[in-house]
């Protein structure tokens, strides 16, 4: 069966939450270090940010999710994504048509840009990201600390209306 991606609903929430605290808990993704509950992820629903899913089988298996990028108003058209697959769908493509999904979201919300942070050693996510259009701007060093360990990542960003 095909992946189908759309809008997150409410419904929803218990599996996003499910799936961001497997990127927690793996320590490959976030430096998020507190897991999240379903009423917690109500919340980005309620942000007007868009935050899509994608089912297969009718589960989640994968979601995306933009979030202010800084709050003021000459950076309104720009949204932080991020995008996780459950553990048990990684390597089947699901993080592409999340990310296609949530960049046609953000376009029709008004959004030009996404950016991003990337653990450098994230080789996965970084090839994710280069085959659906980001480009990779540099690299924030030492940029935060994970575990008591100085992490760097690498800054990622897409135009949607090129």
């Amino acid at each position: 069966m095909d992946p189908l991606a759309e809008p997150a609903r409410k419904s929803d929430c218990a599996a996003i939450a499910r799936i961001y605290n497997q990127g927690i808990d793996d320590r490959l993704a976030t430096f998020e270090t507190r897991r999240r509950s379903a009423r917690e992820v109500e919340g980005w629903l309620r942000s007007g940010h868009p935050v899509v899913v994608v089912r297969e089988g009718g589960a989640v298996r994968a979601f995306a999710a933009c979030s202010e990028y800084r709050p003021r108003d000459c950076y309104r058209d720009i949204a932080e994504f991020s995008v996780y697959v459950a553990r048990e769908a990684r390597g089947r493509g699901l993080g592409g048509v999340a990310l296609d999904a949530l960049a046609e979201a953000a376009l029709a919300a008004g959004l030009r840009k996404l950016v991003s942070r990337v653990f450098v050693e994230n080789a996965p996510s970084r090839r994710l990201l280069a085959r659906q259009g980001f480009r990779e701007v540099g690299t924030y060093r030492r940029h935060g600390r994970l575990d008591g360990a100085w992490r760097d990542v690498v800054i990622v960003e897409r135009l949607l209306d090129e």
